[in-house]
């Protein structure tokens, strides 16, 4: 039970940290980047495009967060199996939103 509680906390500190980095895009003054070592775009209007970002990563980290309860139930393969199928699509799915959506919006 130990393991499975320590995993969970640490797969909770990983979607806390995406939460962090939300906070950080909400109140920053310049573009935030969303992609990992590129610049960030040139865009139309940067409070609304770092808004749009920061509740990007929020619901990220917040569902990522919830994805980790399987951890919790068993040792089962299905279970965990399940977290990390999720763990893709949530991530594809925020690079869909991210390009089609915030950065088609607000690019310049």
């Amino acid at each position: 039970m130990e393991g499975r509680t320590a995993g969970f906390v640490m797969w909770c500190a990983v979607g806390g940290m995406f939460i962090c980095l939300a906070v950080y895009a909400w109140f920053s003054k310049r573009p935030v980047g969303f992609w990992a070592n590129a610049e960030a775009p040139e865009v139309t209007d940067v409070r609304r495009y770092n808004r749009a970002v920061s509740k990007l990563f929020g619901v990220f980290g917040a569902v990522l967060a919830g994805l980790g309860i399987p951890l919790l139930v068993g040792e089962s393969p299905a279970w965990i199996l399940l977290s990390v199928v999720g763990v893709m699509a949530e991530t594809i799915a925020a690079m869909a939103v991210y390009s089609l959506v915030i950065e088609k919006k607000y690019r310049k």
